[in-house]
């Protein structure tokens, strides 16, 4: 195996992670149209191309290649990435458990989502998701309407499920009614049968739906719900009492709603320290807007990705307007804590145009908040390093 870094210019465009990316992009699929213990022929053709991949691969390199779509999905869900036989898979590149489906679950990990691929290089989930928001940010400000943007994007977060009884709540919402229409798109019905003994449960920390184990417990698709241990459980919900259950369709779960709990503990951590907080400024220019009693201001990026190297490429310069002194984006600490190398991977996949852009920890930026606020003005009460200041970063 190469290493990470090693002889291969550009990982993205390496065979095997080309191989693994339609791996999963034929799981996701999959996924859509049935239970991954239980599809049927015909399968989607995403399904069949990642098969007829990763044999050839496995041929190539002498190992024992899976004899069917069934066998591949087995691998998915039991074997680390880093022990299929794919010889020119850069060594350090994923983590000694990633796997593209939970063992427990059988359900699609976020790294599998993050995997999945149309066109070059992004993800159809991300795209979806980055499309929605596109859609909202156009139709509230063509109504000149910022408040209705900002409830729009607390409602992803705030109410990832809504029962029949809640719905006509959101649909007279004068707030949201410039994109009454995308909220009928993007809330799909939950299948029958998604939960245990006729109820659906919330997990009671991400608020979206459980997934029941077999025999007993329940699993929450968020892996920071997971680091935190078994979901604690939350509102549950009789299908004869609650009527139809809609959920918010999966890309905005994962991209929109799941970094969405990282911004807002981050906005209520900051708000705890007497600081002044504007959530989505400019229709979205960035998540935060933090303004300290000397009028000195940061623009924050929250993202919540499971691999710094993909969230690395995808780094971009954090918007000047609403303008700022200082920005940068920040990951919650467990990611970190998790993957040692998180943010030194994220700096060294980073591209050439967005070279200046810092990613800390949330944990971190609170720290830098806290010395600040003390007097501080050295490196560690700052989120932008002082030659980018020095040099224009900002207002500065």
């Amino acid at each position: 195996m190469s290493g990470y870094a090693g002889t291969i210019p550009d990982w993205l465009e390496n065979p095997d992670v080309v191989l693994l990316r339609d791996v999963a992009t034929a799981v996701v699929r999959l996924d859509e149209v049935a239970e991954l213990d239980s599809f049927a022929l015909p399968y989607p053709p995403e399904a069949q191309r990642a098969l007829d991949g990763l044999v050839l691969a496995c041929l190539r390199g002498s190992a024992r290649p899976p004899a069917g779509v069934p066998e591949m999905i087995h691998w998915c869900r039991t074997r680390p990435l880093r022990s299929w036989p794919l010889d020119a898979l850069p060594m350090n590149l994923f983590d000694k458990d990633n796997r593209l489906i939970d063992p427990d679950s059988g359900k699609p990990t976020q790294l599998c989502g993050e995997l999945e691929v149309k066109g070059v290089g992004n993800s159809t989930g991300r795209q979806y998701g980055e499309l929605v928001i596109r859609e909202a940010t156009s139709a509230c400000r063509a109504a000149n309407s910022p408040q209705s943007y900002t409830a729009f994007r607390r409602l992803l977060v705030t109410r990832p499920v809504l029962t029949e009884a809640e719905w006509p709540d959101i649909s007279t919402d004068l707030y949201l009614d410039p994109v009454q229409f995308l909220i009928e798109e993007i809330y799909a019905p939950v299948p029958p049968g998604h939960g245990r003994d006729g109820a659906d449960v919330a997990c009671a920390r991400c608020l979206t739906l459980l997934t029941p184990l077999v025999g007993d417990g329940w699993w929450c698709e968020r892996d920071r719900c997971r680091h935190l241990g078994p979901p604690p459980l939350g509102r549950r919900l009789p299908a004869d009492e609650v009527g139809e259950i809609r959920q918010l369709r999966r890309p905005l779960r994962q991209f929109v709603t799941g970094p969405g709990h990282a911004e807002v503990e981050l906005e209520g951590k900051l708000r705890g320290l007497g600081l002044t907080v504007e959530m989505w400024p400019g229709f979205d220019a960035y998540d935060l807007r933090v303004t300290f009693p000397d009028g000195h201001i940061w623009a924050i990026d929250v993202k919540d990705w499971t691999h710094p190297g993909f969230l690395g490429r995808a780094a971009a310069l954090v918007r000047p307007e609403p303008p700022y002194d200082e920005a940068c984006w920040a990951v919650p600490h467990f990611r970190v804590r998790e993957r040692g190398d998180y943010l030194e991977t994220f700096a060294r996949e980073r591209p050439a145009h967005a070279a200046g852009l810092r990613l800390l920890s949330d944990k971190q930026v609170v720290g830098a908040a806290r010395r600040r606020l003390r007097g501080e003005r050295g490196p560690g009460a700052r989120i932008t390093p002082e030659n980018l200041m020095e040099n224009g970063v900002g207002r500065a």
